[in-house]
């Protein structure tokens, strides 16, 4: 099992009122990611609309990890609300706010509040490895068979 790594969290200007993130239970893959949006009043995602959602932090990520960024599954069940692309990356050398990209696939508006977990958020190894350039490939059983190959069941 790799090493624990630490994860720096910056607190942005304006969201002192937010949690640090942080695992629900002792068990939890993932931690969760809040919603920054503005105070006084909850931001709208229309039915089929798309919204980059702020957590109020940045994020340090040492050398050779990533953080990536999931869908809720209540919010995916109950409300059809998602992480358009998930699972979103964020890579150890950026250091700009984490946004999430939240999309409605339900049919009703979604009221997203400021603090509301939007995401979570898992932290795992992320090796280079090197990419070359060759003539052909070793035969494998399953070759060039994609998209649906292997059956339905």
């Amino acid at each position: 099992m790799p090493t624990t790594p630490t994860v720096a969290f910056l607190r942005l200007p304006g969201n002192d009122d937010l949690p640090l993130p942080s695992y629900a239970t002792e068990g939890a893959a993932g931690f969760d990611l809040r919603a920054a949006v503005p105070p006084g009043g909850p931001a709208m995602l229309a039915p089929g609309g798309r919204m980059l959602v702020q957590t109020g932090f940045a994020v340090g990520l040492p050398a050779g990890w990533e953080m990536q960024i999931r869908p809720r599954s209540g919010l995916a069940v109950k409300h059809g609300v998602t992480v358009l692309n998930t699972p979103g990356t964020v890579d150890c050398d950026y250091r700009g706010p984490v946004g999430v990209c939240l999309v409605n696939l339900g049919d009703e508006p979604f009221a997203i509040a400021r603090g509301d977990r939007i995401a979570q958020a898992v932290i795992a190894p992320a090796p280079r490895a090197a990419l070359v350039e060759v003539d052909s490939l070793d035969d494998t059983a399953r070759g060039a068979g994609g998209f649906g190959s292997t059956g339905i069941a």
